[in-house]
């Protein structure tokens, strides 16, 4: 689950940074890299974004607890060496 936390917070920054390019520049940098905004390779990215955006949603309520980026072990142990 923290892997798909990790790809979805990336591709969301991707969708962000290419909102803002768009709102900015009117310049589609998903479009620019598959020659067209409505190319097959560029709709996917798009659908991509979406599904990583629902589960950054939906995921903290599955769990019943917040995005989680590191194992608890991880963190307990970052704890105990300090």
């Amino acid at each position: 689950m923290i892997i798909a936390n990790i790809v979805s917070y990336v591709l969301v920054l991707l969708g962000a940074l290419n909102w803002g390019l768009f709102g900015m520049f009117d310049f589609n940098l998903v479009g620019w890299i598959f020659m067209g905004s409505r190319s097959v390779g560029a709709i996917i990215v798009y659908v991509l974004i979406t599904l990583a955006a629902i589960w950054l949603i939906v995921s903290p309520i599955i769990t019943g607890s917040g995005l989680k980026f590191r194992n608890e072990h991880d963190s307990e142990t970052a704890v105990e060496s300090h």
